[in-house]
């Protein structure tokens, strides 16, 4: 058996939080669609138990089946919006605060001779 790593063990409040959401978001979706827990596991290549424990929010479960789930759900789209670029305001922010204010003169070398 692996060796839990402590974010697993304990992840912070609002990684917890946001996982047991996702995990409830993903229970609502296969409720809504009528599917048994064994049938997403079928789907996706896992035992019941993973599909269970993603439903739940553990945060020991891979990424690889919340993200299964999605596809399932036909939900997969959603998955390419997380840590959007565009809509990281911070991350944009801090790299205007490094960009220089004027630009540099280029160098040209001077061939003639």
């Amino acid at each position: 058996m692996s060796k839990r790593n402590a974010l697993s063990l304990a992840p912070p409040y609002m990684v917890e939080r946001s996982l047991i959401t996702l995990g409830a978001h993903l229970r609502t979706a296969r409720l809504r669609r009528n599917l048994k827990v064994q049938d997403v596991a079928e789907k996706i290549g896992v035992g019941r138990h993973v599909v269970s424990d993603a439903e739940k929010g553990k945060a020991s479960t891979s990424i690889a089946v919340y993200a299964a789930m999605l596809w399932v759900f036909g939900m997969a789209d959603q998955l390419a919006q997380m840590a959007d670029p565009d809509a990281d305001d911070e991350g944009k922010a801090l790299e205007s605060a490094r960009s220089p204010t004027r630009a540099r003169r280029q160098r040209t070398s001077n061939d003639d001779f």
